[in-house]
């Protein structure tokens, strides 16, 4: 059988350990730690692994695994995309770049993030427009307003607004690495840095990575501690049912809602009217304490599920993850610590490697339960 990827780094087991050899110590423990004890973030793959799926090998009318789905009117290649990511050329360099291309290559959504580390205009550039936007929602209006305008005007599929954030959560290793927001660079870091050539090397040719779309509304000559009061300050405001409304009135597009965890924010972004919602816990990096997500896309999805658009990010990891995902209800799943190992592993050849990779485990799944449409999935569950 011929492989369309480095057959090496056969699974994210394998991509990990290269990753974490390739990058700083810093910048791997930002890209795999939770907050608190990383309890949620391992609840949420241990708990989603425990959803079993039945095969029908007798199954006469089986044809193929087509693996295509539908989504606000878009057809894509497969049931999931690249989540969005903070500080993402930090943990590698030029990140978001290599995976936006990969993204649209492969016809697949890629989710940038207010704060990650290309600009709005850049990653429109790279996939045509056909990518999404994740909103932090700012404190100030006129902020957001202008984000808004800058994302219809490079052509956004989709507004993803996020909810969990109303406090950044509270990550050991990170405030002992000094990735805070902004993340300040100390000698451990830089030492960490020095002894990982192939990231310096990709540092030194792409450049000190910023905030790209916010850097039109910063003072150039900011230090580092102005940085950090501009960010903390700017995006300090709480999500509630007035701003929704504002950008609900504002965005023409899709609009999509990030982080819900009830029934209730569940049945307040419906009558908000949003198109679909993503249900996600930050990848367990916001609240310790709080349920895996596939618990709670079980239990929305079987009340809200004719009424707008259940999607889910958070402890997705693998093509079988995916089809357990879509087997518990969810329409489309998300990922982004996969995609940024798989960078961190491989640099530029990354996105395509994990994209190839996935489609092929999931396709695996499909045919070996003889499933011939994704959304037929949830036949397949063990209840």
């Amino acid at each position: 059988m011929a492989f369309p990827f480095d057959t090496r780094y056969a699974s994210l087991e394998l991509l990990i350990e290269r990753a974490k050899k390739r990058m700083p110590r810093f910048a791997f423990e930002y890209l795999d730690g939770g907050c608190n004890e990383n309890i949620n973030r391992d609840r949420n793959t241990n708990e989603l692994r425990e959803v079993l799926l039945r095969p029908r090998y007798l199954n006469n009318n089986f044809a193929e695994a087509n693996m295509e789905t539908e989504l606000f009117g878009v057809k894509y290649s497969v049931p999931f995309g690249i989540s969005p990511v903070g500080l993402q050329g930090l943990m590698w360099p030029n990140a978001p770049e290599i995976l936006a291309k990969a993204a649209f290559k492969h016809n697949i959504p890629f989710i940038l993030s207010t704060v990650t580390t290309s600009s709005i205009e850049r990653i429109a550039e790279l996939t045509e427009g056909k990518a999404w936007y994740q909103l932090y929602h700012p404190r100030e209006e006129w902020l957001r307003d202008d984000i808004l305008n800058r994302c219809e005007v490079s052509g956004y599929d989709a507004l993803v607004v996020l909810a969990d954030v109303p406090t950044f959560g509270y990550r050991a290793k990170e405030i002992r690495n000094g990735l805070a927001m902004p993340p300040q660079l100390n000698f451990r870091n830089v030492s960490q840095a020095l002894v990982k050539p192939h990231w310096c090397l990709e540092m030194l040719k792409h450049g000190v990575p910023g905030f790209k779309t916010m850097e039109k509304y910063m003072d150039k000559n900011m230090n580092v501690k102005q940085l950090g009061q501009f960010m903390n300050s700017t995006f300090s405001g709480r999500l509630n049912s007035d701003r929704i409304k504002a950008i609900r009135d504002q965005w023409k597009g899709k609009l999509v809602i990030k982080g819900v965890a009830s029934d209730e924010d569940a049945e307040e972004a419906i009558r908000l009217g949003f198109d679909g919602m993503i249900i996600s816990n930050h990848g367990g990096r916001q609240l310790d304490a709080g349920e895996s997500t596939i618990a709670v896309v079980k239990e929305i999805s079987e009340k809200y599920k004719d009424q707008i658009k259940i999607m889910m990010d958070s402890g997705v990891r693998t093509g079988p993850d995916v089809a357990r995902a879509l087997s518990c209800g969810a329409e489309f799943a998300f990922m982004g610590r996969t995609f940024m190992y798989a960078v961190g592993a491989l640099g530029d050849k990354g996105g395509d490697h994990i994209i190839e990779m996935l489609k092929m485990q999931f396709r695996q799944v499909m045919e070996q339960l003889c499933c011939e449409k994704p959304e037929q999935l949830q036949d397949f569950r063990v209840r």
